[in-house]
C-alpha cells in the first residue's frame, strides 16, 4: 500500500503528526525552528529539504561565524581582481588579457570511505560541475588525498578504489590531472580525505552566476535522469561522525557517469555561447533541494516547480526522495520564455534530456507541486541561506601543552656515516616515496595544454594557445603541523603552496581551501578550526591574496578520535608564457646549485621525526610570510628573466630530499658542499640536510653570469644566498655526509608503493 501524499494542506490540518526529523539529522531545536518559520509542521517533502540544506555540509552552520572573516579580505589587490568569490559555485579571478580562471577545492571524504571508487569519482564530477556553472570550460583537475597507515589492511581497500575513481572519472572526461598530494598517517585510518580541485578558464564576458531572476522565466532541469543513489548523501554521510564499526550506508553514495558529464560540459558551453541562459546551478550536494532553493533565494525570491515532471530512472521514488537525491550529471538553468526553444534545440543536439519544470515568480515563495498538489511552500532563503548558525563552544585542548613540550630534540641524531642511510630510508618512507603507482593512472597531458605536472612542485596548464598565458596551481598541507599548532599549521600549508607556485615562475594570485576537521561538537576541534581560519586570514592579509572560495568538512573522526587538523590550501598563480615555466630537477651537468633562504634547527613535526621515529611533538617551523613573499619575488623575477634552469622548494624531508629528488628527476648528479650553510646559519650537517625551515628553495643556474643575477636579485629582496656546488655525474655527493648513486636512490624511492599495492599501473593512451 502506497504512503498517502503529505500535502501542505494536510500538514496544516494534522499538526501533531510524529515526524522522523531526528533520523534525518535535525536537532530538536532545529525542527522547532522549521515549524516556527512555516507556522505549521513541515510536510515530509519540506522536512527532507530542510534536513539536507541545514546539514553541516550544506549550511556551514558551525563554521559560518568564523568563515565570515574571509569577507574582510580585499577582492582587488595589485596582483589581480576577484570577479566572483565566496558564496558562488566557485571563485573567479582575473588573470589578464581578458581571461579569467575559476578554481575550487571540495571534499568527498566520507563517501569515499564507504564506497571508494564512486565516492572519489563523484567528488571529481561534482567539482567539475561547480566550475561549469560559472560559465567556464574545465581545463584541469587535482587530487589532494590522505589515507591511513600504508600497511593497514583497510588502506589496501580504500586507496586503490579512490585512485581508480579519480583517474577513471577524470580520464574519461578528458581532463588532465596536473597535481595533488598523497599522505599516509594513522589519524586518517577511519576517515580518508579525498579532496578534489578543478580549474576552468573563461573570458570575462562569459561569467555566469547562479540566480533565478526575471518573473516568468522558465526553470529547466537537464542532464541525467534522477535515481535513488545519493539520497541524503550530504546529511547522512558528510555531517556526522563514523562509528567504530567501519564503512556502512552504501545507498547514500552517488554513482557517476563521466561520459554523460563530458557531453554535459560541451552542451553547457554551447548554451553559454548561444546566450540562452540567464542563470545556472549544478545539482550536487542536496540535489534539487539545493538547486531550487539557492537559485530562488539568489534571484527574485520566488519559484514554482512541478516535481512530477522530473525524469526518473526509478519510477518508485517518492517526492521527498526525488528532492533529496544526489544523482550526478544534472544541471538547472533559468531561461527566458523566448529562448526556451533554442535552449531545447541545443540540448537535443547533444542528446541531453531537458525538461521545463516550472518558472520564476515574484511570490517570495518556493512552491513545489506533485501531480497538482502543493507539497512544498517555503521561503527559499530559509532553506538555502538563513539556516541555523551555531557559535560552538571553543576550548584550547588540555593535551596540547604536553605535546608541544615533547620536542624532537630528545630523538637520537644519526652519526655522519649514517646520513646516507637516513636519506635512503626517507626516500622509501610512505609520504616521500615515489607515487607514480598512483599518478600513472591519471592522464596528465590530455588536451595538450599541460606544461608541467606531477612530480613537479606545481602543475601548469596553458589557457591561451596563442599567447601562452597559463596558470600554475599547487595544493599542500601538513596535518602534523596543524596538530602541533593549528594557527601556524594553516599558514604553513598556505606558505608551501605559495612557494610551490613561485618556484614554477608563476605569480601567486589567490587561494581556495578545503578545511578538514573533526567533530564541531568537540570544543577542542572548534578551537583548532578557529585558529586555522584566523591563521589563513592573517596570512592572506599579509601576502595580499584573497580567498576565493572553498569547503569545510567536519565530522572527520571515528568515535572520539579526530583526524589532525588538515586545512588543505590551493594556490593559483599566473604565467604570461607557460613555456618559460621552470620545473624541479637537474637537467644538465655543469649548472651551479644555489640555496635560497635561511636554515634553522626545525625538525618538529617533520618527516625525519615522523617517518623514522614515529614522533609527533614540539613546535612546527616558524612562519615568516615576509620571507616567503621575498623568496617568491626572487623566483618569479628569475624565471621571467631566464636566469635559472631549475627550482625546487625545500619542505618535507628538507634539503637532502630536495637534492635527491632533483638528481633522480633526470639522472644528473651533483657535488654539494654544505659549508656555506653550516657556517652562515650555524647549524650542523644533520640539521642542514633535514630541517624543514620555511621560505627556502634550491635553484640551478647555467654559469657565473646567471649566478651574479641571482645574487643581485636576492640582495635586492633581502634573501640569503648560498652556493652549494655543481651538477655532474650520476651520483649525489654531499661532502662529509654521504655519496649515493642515482639508481640506488631510485630503487629505494620506487619500491614502497609496489610492495604494498603491486606493480605500477599505467593508463593506455
Amino acid at each position: 500500500m502506497s504512503t498517502p501524499l503529505d500535502t501542505v494542506s494536510n500538514a496544516e490540518q494534522t499538526p501533531e503528526v510524529d515526524q522522523p526529523w531526528a533520523d534525518l539529522g535535525l536537532k530538536d531545536d532545529e525542527y522547532a525552528r522549521i515549524r516556527e518559520i512555516l507556522g505549521r509542521r513541515p510536510t515530509i517533502a519540506e522536512l527532507a529539504m530542510y534536513s539536507v540544506m541545514w546539514s553541516e555540509h550544506c549550511s556551514y552552520k558551525s563554521s559560518k561565524v568564523h568563515l565570515k572573516t574571509f569577507g574582510d579580505l580585499p577582492d582587488e589587490t595589485p596582483l589581480g581582481k576577484t570577479l566572483a568569490g565566496i558564496g558562488e559555485n566557485a571563485g573567479v579571478i582575473d588573470v589578464g588579457q581578458g581571461w579569467a580562471v575559476t578554481f575550487k577545492v571540495e571534499s568527498h571524504n566520507h563517501p569515499s570511505y564507504v564506497e571508494p571508487y564512486q565516492g572519489a569519482a563523484t567528488g571529481v564530477g561534482g567539482i567539475v560541475r561547480d566550475i561549469m556553472a560559472m560559465g567556464a570550460r574545465p581545463i584541469a583537475v587535482m587530487d589532494p588525498l590522505r589515507f591511513g597507515a600504508i600497511d593497514h589492511p583497510d588502506t589496501a581497500r580504500v586507496l586503490p578504489g579512490v585512485v581508480s575513481g579519480v583517474g577513471g572519472y577524470g580520464n574519461s572526461l578528458g581532463l588532465p590531472n596536473i597535481g595533488g598530494e598523497v599522505v599516509f598517517d594513522s589519524c586518517y585510518q577511519g576517515n580518508p580525505l579525498v579532496n578534489a580541485l578543478c580549474v576552468g578558464a573563461l573570458r570575462h564576458e562569459d561569467l555566469h552566476l547562479a540566480k533565478a531572476s526575471g518573473t516568468g522565466n522558465k526553470v529547466i532541469l537537464f542532464g541525467a535522469k534522477t535515481g535513488g543513489d545519493g539520497i541524503g548523501g550530504v546529511s547522512v554521510l558528510a555531517s556526522e561522525t563514523f562509528d567504530e564499526g567501519g564503512p556502512t550506508k552504501r545507498p547514500a553514495v552517488q554513482v557517476g557517469d563521466p561520459f554523460a558529464e563530458k557531453v554535459l560540459i560541451e552542451c553547457c558551453l554551447e548554451l553559454y555561447r548561444a546566450g540562452v541562459v540567464e542563470g545556472i546551478q549544478d545539482l550536487g550536494g542536496a540535489g534539487l533541494s539545493c538547486a531550487t532553493s539557492e537559485l530562488a533565494s539568489a534571484g527574485d525570491g520566488g519559484m514554482q516547480i512541478e516535481l512530477d515532471r522530473v525524469p526518473l530512472r526509478d519510477s518508485t521514488l517518492r517526492a521527498e526522495e526525488i528532492l533529496m537525491s544526489e544523482s550526478q550529471e544534472r544541471m538547472m538553468a533559468v531561461v527566458t520564455p523566448e529562448k526556451v526553444d533554442a535552449f531545447l534545440a541545443i540540448t537535443d543536439k547533444w542528446d541531453v534530456e531537458a525538461t521545463v519544470l516550472g518558472e520564476v515568480t515574484d511570490s517570495g515563495r518556493l512552491i513545489i507541486t506533485w501531480h497538482g498538489e502543493v507539497i512544498v511552500d517555503v521561503p527559499p532563503r530559509s532553506v538555502a541561506h538563513d539556516g541555523p548558525v551555531y557559535e560552538r563552544p571553543i576550548a584550547r585542548p588540555d593535551w596540547i601543552d604536553a605535546v608541544q613540550a615533547d620536542t624532537s630534540a630528545s630523538l637520537p641524531r644519526p652519526a655522519d656515516d649514517e646520513l646516507g642511510q637516513v636519506v635512503l630510508d626517507l626516500l622509501a618512507s610512505p609520504n616521500l616515496c615515489d607515487k607514480t603507482w598512483i599518478t600513472n593512472q591519471y592522464d596528465r597531458y590530455v588536451l595538450g595544454n599541460t606544461a608541467q605536472a606531477m612530480p613537479a612542485d606545481a602543475g601548469i596548464v596553458r589557457i591561451d594557445p596563442d599567447t601562452g598565458l597559463g596558470v600554475a596551481v599547487s595544493t599542500d598541507c601538513n596535518g602534523r603541523f596543524g596538530r602541533l599548532d593549528p594557527y601556524a599549521g594553516a599558514q604553513l600549508a598556505l606558505a608551501e603552496s605559495y612557494r610551490n607556485v613561485a618556484t614554477s615562475g608563476a605569480l601567486p594570485l589567490a587561494i581556495t581551501d578545503c578545511l578538514n576537521f573533526g567533530s564541531p561538537e568537540d570544543p577542542a576541534v572548534m578551537w583548532q578550526f578557529q585558529q586555522a581560519v584566523q591563521g589563513l586570514f592573517d596570512a592572506c592579509l599579509e601576502l595580499g591574496i584573497p580567498v576565493t572560495g572553498g569547503n569545510v568538512s567536519f565530522y572527520n573522526q571515528t568515535g572520539d578520535v579526530a583526524i589532525h587538523p588538515t586545512p588543505v590550501v590551493g594556490v593559483l598563480g599566473v604565467l604570461d608564457d607557460v613555456t618559460k615555466g621552470v620545473g624541479a630537477g637537474f637537467a644538465a651537468p655543469g649548472d651551479i646549485v644555489v640555496a635560497l633562504g635561511v636554515t634553522r634547527d626545525e625538525l618538529d613535526g617533520g618527516e625525519w621525526a615522523h617517518a623514522l621515529h614515529g614522533h609527533l611533538g614540539g613546535r612546527p617551523p616558524v612562519v615568516d610570510l615576509a620571507a616567503e613573499k621575498a623568496l617568491a619575488d626572487v623566483l618569479v623575477a628569475a624565471v621571467r628573466g631566464g636566469s635559472i634552469t631549475s627550482a625546487h622548494d625545500l619542505s618535507d624531508g628538507g634539503l637532502a630530499i630536495a637534492l635527491a629528488e632533483s638528481v633522480m628527476r633526470y639522472g644528473v648528479g651533483a657535488s654539494i658542499d654544505l659549508a656555506p650553510l653550516t657556517g652562515r646559519d650555524e647549524v650542523d650537517t644533520f640539521t642542514a640536510l633535514f630541517s624543514e625551515s620555511t621560505a627556502r628553495a634550491i635553484v640551478t643556474v647555467a654559469g657565473e653570469e646567471q649566478l651574479a643575477r641571482i645574487v643581485s636579485l636576492a640582495a635586492e629582496h633581502g634573501v640569503e644566498v648560498a652556493r652549494l656546488g655543481k651538477t655532474d655525474g650520476d651520483r649525489l655527493v654531499v661532502k662529509g655526509a654521504f655519496d649515493l648513486g642515482v639508481e640506488e636512490m631510485r630503487s629505494a624511492h620506487r619500491a614502497t608503493m609496489a610492495r604494498y599495492f603491486g606493480e605500477t599501473v599505467t593508463i593506455t593512451a
